[in-house]
């Protein structure tokens, strides 16, 4: 079994932002590595070896074109005051959409269900651990004080599908397939 996802690299030269925006946010969270900062697209979970290639040649078919997005605004899941994901946005949320339902199409053929919960494209900075409540009002007024922060404009042509180790120091990624848009 491999653990994949389908992703949307960031590019390198938005790393030093990532990690600056990161050292500002505190309390008892686990921060992701800059260099592996990514939007999720489909997370698959632990997928048979075999059923690697008839995802490769899905996601091949995906008819979408490149298009330019804009990373900005840190924000949290559920919310800043209980964040339990902390994230950056992505724009324009209605052509990542559009994305996003191309890979569920492809995808569902293959047995993988689609996602209940609506598309939030965004690319995920840090995960809350149990914050107590002093620590969770500074975290929300960080994450108030980031909204509005700019990282850049990328050219998103490409979707990968990634494999992901996990070790005690956290997440590998490796590419298995770039899917050129």
């Amino acid at each position: 079994m491999i653990r994949t996802f389908i992703a949307v690299d960031l590019p390198d030269s938005f790393i030093d932002t990532i990690a600056e925006i990161q050292q500002e946010l505190k309390g008892n969270i686990k921060l992701v590595d800059p260099k592996q900062v990514h939007i999720t697209m489909k997370f698959l979970g632990d997928v048979p070896e075999k059923k690697i290639p008839k995802i490769e040649d899905a996601l091949s078919g995906i008819n979408s074109e490149p298009f330019t997005a804009r990373v900005h605004g840190v924000g949290a899941f559920p919310k800043p005051g209980y964040a339990r994901v902390i994230y950056i946005g992505a724009d324009p949320a209605e052509t990542f959409t559009k994305l996003y339902a191309e890979v569920e199409s492809a995808l569902t053929p293959l047995g993988f269900k689609r996602e209940k919960r609506q598309f939030t494209p965004h690319a995920t900075l840090a995960r809350v651990k149990h914050n107590p409540e002093e620590a969770r009002r500074r975290l929300r007024a960080t994450i108030e004080h980031l909204s509005d922060i700019e990282v850049g404009t990328m050219d998103v042509d490409t979707i990968k599908l990634k494999k992901s180790t996990l070790t005690p120091k956290g997440a590998i990624y490796e590419t298995l397939k770039e899917v050129h848009l």
